[in-house]
């Protein structure tokens, strides 16, 4: 599988609950923080729900 690296670029304040704990549930800590997965379906729909805050790369 290849690899992703996941940065949060926005804030999270003002988004809903949901979202906040998508990027909890990815590691996401802070602003700037990155994050390294492997892209497999179950990531992949999760950036997908967070797609505006996030901006990812691949490894």
């Amino acid at each position: 599988m290849a690899k992703i690296r996941i940065t949060q670029i926005k804030s999270k304040i003002g988004s809903t609950e949901r979202q906040k704990q998508t990027l909890e549930a990815l590691g996401i800590r802070k602003l700037n923080h990155s994050v390294e997965h492997e892209a497999n379906p179950q990531i992949l729909g999760m950036v997908t729900k967070v797609r505006h805050l996030v901006k990812v790369e691949e490894i």
